[in-house]
């Protein structure tokens, strides 16, 4: 060990193992983890830390003085820089490795669950292209690499329209290329961008809150439809109406145009007015038969082939005969509610948002479907004692909470009802783990089986089958 620059360097370390949030790990000589930001398992490298704290250090790597075979050239030329996909330079199958070792550790380990075999990790069939929504920032004041920023040379090219470089709001980096969701979403981005700058419309400055084009989002779905939704910060008709027609003349097979005027402190969609520019205001997502109609608005999960595969083992845990009263918790716009609804006898849905109740229930009324009950309000409220006496006991229950996991209330009331089966579907698979423990008095885990539906992060989705005792 050394110190450069104050701060210390461990020479010839082995990379050893993948950890949370994508960080990788390595031992310094006194026991100490250390968690690093660009590396793979089984590389050997300098490193020099970065943050010390009393149980860990954070580092980077300074040499490779061996490189993995776990490697692999990774495909964007963004790599590294953009903070999408942080282990692009993993081969798939070591993805798909530590990501079921990280489900298993945290079962495991927070909550001290006694677990059947795990299944195999449901690996998603594209690594690649299979994002359906992305959103995209534009910056007049892009962020800039350590050379241009000590070269003498006058940066011209200021503007941007991409994403936010990793814990820096307000600097964006500028996408040459994205490899996550299917064309024409790049030709869309790249088409805008180079047109907004040949006809001088502005880009926006998020610190000083100025400028006429603030974010872009492209939906692509399964059906082929295709939404794109400006977002403008400053009222400029003529020049809102230059590049809105640009953008339908251009892109012909675009289903659904509309764009934003948001002039608050953030862009967030959920609170502005969406106005319809051309084509309908919506897109159709298909899933066996079933059709979701998708506003601007909507939650539906990001990646549609592995959505399938997802609704498809939380279906099969299930294990419905057509007799069960089914609750489905956190239902958001309704599409497990409804993905299993012919094989159940009823089915209730709650969510705490009220658009996405309201798409739920128009869903199910495209659909068909007469035997899915959808519900609005906190979960930790409105599930309660009185709500299971109006709508019966569930045999079967289904939970798929956000990140956070589930309020304990939440987890007390399960418990209380007692239903005969309860399937948990996560994107969290630490929070999981800390409700299932509250759980194992009553239920033993059965079937567990995890599901990559972000190829190249670290991301990874887990279904576990609870049967009562």
């Amino acid at each position: 060990m050394r110190r450069q620059n104050g701060r210390q360097v461990f020479e010839k370390v082995a990379v050893i193992d993948a950890g949370a949030k994508g960080k990788t790990i390595a031992k310094a000589p006194d026991g100490r983890v250390i968690f690093l930001t660009n590396t793979v398992p089984g590389d050997v490298v300098d490193i020099q830390t970065t943050k010390k704290r009393k149980a860990y250090f954070e580092g980077v790597a300074t040499h490779f003085h061996q490189l993995s075979p776990k490697r692999v050239k990774a495909k964007c030329m963004h790599f590294g820089v953009c903070g999408g996909c942080k282990w692009q330079d993993m081969g798939y199958e070591h993805q798909l490795f530590y990501k079921q070792k990280e489900v298993e550790n945290n079962l495991k380990r927070i909550g001290h669950l006694e677990l059947p075999p795990i299944s195999p990790i449901q690996g998603s069939r594209k690594q690649y292209y299979y994002r359906n929504k992305m959103e995209f920032s534009f910056s007049n004041n892009r962020w800039m690499t350590l050379e241009e920023i000590k070269s003498k040379e006058e940066i011209k090219d200021k503007e941007a329209l991409g994403f936010h470089i990793p814990g820096m709001w307000d600097k964006i980096l500028d996408l040459k290329e994205c490899h996550l969701q299917p064309d024409p979403s790049n030709a869309i981005r790249l088409g805008v961008k180079e047109f907004a700058l040949k006809n001088g419309l502005t880009f926006f400055n998020p610190r000083n809150q100025y400028g006429l084009l603030r974010t872009l989002m492209i939906r692509t779905a399964s059906t082929g439809e295709i939404m794109v939704l400006l977002q403008f910060f400053e009222e400029d008709p003529a020049k809102r109406e230059l590049l809105m027609n640009h953008i339908k003349l251009s892109f012909p097979e675009i289903t659904s145009l509309l764009y934003v005027i948001n002039q608050k402190q953030n862009d967030t969609l959920y609170d502005q007015e969406v106005i319809c520019f051309a084509g309908r205001d919506h897109i159709f997502e298909e899933m066996e038969g079933l059709k979701f109609k998708i506003n601007a608005k909507s939650f539906y999960q990001t990646n549609s082939e592995q959505a399938y595969e997802l609704y498809k083992i939380t279906r099969d845990f299930a294990g419905l005969t057509g007799n069960e009263l089914v609750y489905d918790l956190y239902t958001g716009t309704g599409t497990i509610a409804q993905f299993i609804a012919k094989k159940a006898k009823r089915v209730i849905g709650i969510e705490s948002v009220p658009d996405a109740i309201k798409a739920a229930k128009e869903n199910a009324d495209q659909n068909g479907l007469d035997n899915v009950n959808f519900f609005v309000g906190d979960m930790r409220h409105l599930f309660n004692t009185r709500f299971i006496a109006e709508n019966g006991k569930p045999d079967v229950l289904i939970t798929d909470p956000p990140r956070d996991g589930m309020h304990k209330d939440v987890v007390q009331q399960i418990l209380e009802i007692a239903p005969k089966k309860v399937v948990y579907v996560s994107c969290n698979s630490a929070t999981q783990a800390r409700d299932l423990e509250m759980m194992k008095e009553k239920y033993k885990i059965s079937r567990v089986q995890p599901v990559d539906m972000f190829p190249q992060t670290h991301h990874v989705e887990n279904v576990v089958l609870l049967e009562k005792l």
